[in-house]
């Protein structure tokens, strides 16, 4: 299984780096850009971010480790072992940049996708798969991380993320929050609440929509009249659109506006422009809706071709640069085949489980329902007798 993207390897280029004035970056409205889908660094005057060669390296790592553990949770899903798997195929620049620009006592929200945030706050990739599988309601302690368990109803994690920002604030602490949603998710009212209550109170978080194109089957021009990112305008603090496929725009923009929250002014609308390569779930098909020309299309702008690209034409030794993807490479492997093992061997949920920890103290009603389960369960003893 190859840890790239499908789409044909790109001819070696130039590693100069080319002013952002000189090299138009399309139609408005601008994005933040700092790494072409040729891999040729480009300069922007707001944001600009200098990484050794080893930090270069490591963001590379985490994409590729990212999509192949995305790779075997989808194949583990077609082979029975998983209930169902969303999949972030193409979104790891922004994730991953994102992820990066976190400090370790900043707190995360996430929906349900972010597999590449949760590889940069330390989760074990083995853990995010017990709830699809179906043993679990997520297999992590959100404080051991700061990184809050998935959340499946749609934007509400903005609201979980602002009441935290809120908390922190009043605490007089200088980390901030950040939230993840969807393009589908913006419109939600959760959202909308949350960038209110944000704005008012001037909470230090930072709003992180990947806008990967498909709300499941509805496309974003039928969500919305303006880009996403100028929504902020309206609540009355900042937005910014950023090339979600740039690992290194994402990783600039989202660290500052990490740091605008640290210091006090409030909440920021980063919109990560970026597409969802695969299926919104596996149980989605999106041959239905879309055409496989815009797929080939995005295909040419994966975010990991062209930091490979990057990385070879202007940061490694051609010696060097093989013996890093060799090794990578190895590295995948041994991830693909630690998953498999972990996820296979995971044990059957203890059948009361689901009655635990509902409330701090207990309760009348939860009681009165594990009776009534107990009772159901013996039903079928006493049947087959």
């Amino acid at each position: 299984m190859t840890v790239e993207s499908t789409a044909a390897r790109k001819p070696r280029r130039s590693s100069k780096r080319v002013s952002a004035a000189k090299k138009p970056q399309g139609s408005e409205p601008q994005l933040v850009q700092l790494l072409t889908p040729e891999g040729e660094r480009i300069e922007h005057p707001e944001y600009s971010i200098d990484l050794t060669a080893e930090e270069l390296r490591g963001l590379y790592r985490d994409m590729v480790l990212t999509r192949r553990f995305d790779a075997e949770a989808t194949s583990l899903q077609r082979q029975g072992e998983l209930g169902l798997w969303a999949s972030l195929l193409g979104q790891e620049a922004a994730q991953i940049g994102s992820g990066r620009a976190l400090r370790d006592d900043d707190y995360v929200f996430p929906t349900y996708r972010e597999h590449g945030v949760a590889w940069c706050r330390g989760v074990d990739p083995t853990n995010l798969l017990g709830m699809f599988r179906g043993v679990n309601h997520g297999g992590w302690d959100p404080n051991t991380n700061n990184f809050h368990l998935y959340t499946i109803v749609i934007g509400s994690q903005t609201l979980h993320a602002t009441g935290y920002a809120m908390g922190v604030a009043k605490d007089g602490a200088d980390s901030a929050v950040i939230a993840y949603f969807g393009d589908g998710a913006s419109s939600q009212g959760d959202v909308a609440e949350s960038f209110t209550f944000s704005a008012v109170y001037n909470a230090p978080v930072v709003f992180f929509c990947q806008n990967n194109q498909w709300a499941i089957s509805e496309p974003t021009e039928k969500q919305t009249r303006v880009p996403l990112y100028q929504r902020a305008q309206g609540f009355g603090f900042p937005g910014i659109r950023v090339d979600g496929n740039d690992v290194l725009a994402c990783l600039a923009v989202t660290r500052s506006a990490l740091e605008r929250a640290r210091r006090g002014e409030g909440p920021t609308l980063v919109e990560a422009f970026t597409y969802r390569m695969g299926a919104h779930t596996t149980s989605d098909d999106p041959t239905k809706y879309r055409a496989d020309e815009e797929r080939q299309a995005w295909e040419a702008k994966d975010p990991i071709l062209r930091l490979r690209t990057y990385l070879e034409n202007a940061v490694l030794e051609k010696d060097e640069a093989e013996a890093f993807f060799t090794s990578l490479e190895e590295e995948s492997e041994t991830l693909g085949k630690r998953v498999r093992e972990a996820v296979r061997a995971m044990p059957d949920p203890d059948d009361l489980a689901i009655f635990e920890n509902v409330y701090a103290d207990g309760h009348a009603l939860v009681d009165e329902e594990r009776a009534q389960f107990l009772a159901y369960q013996a039903s079928f003893a006493e049947e087959g007798n």
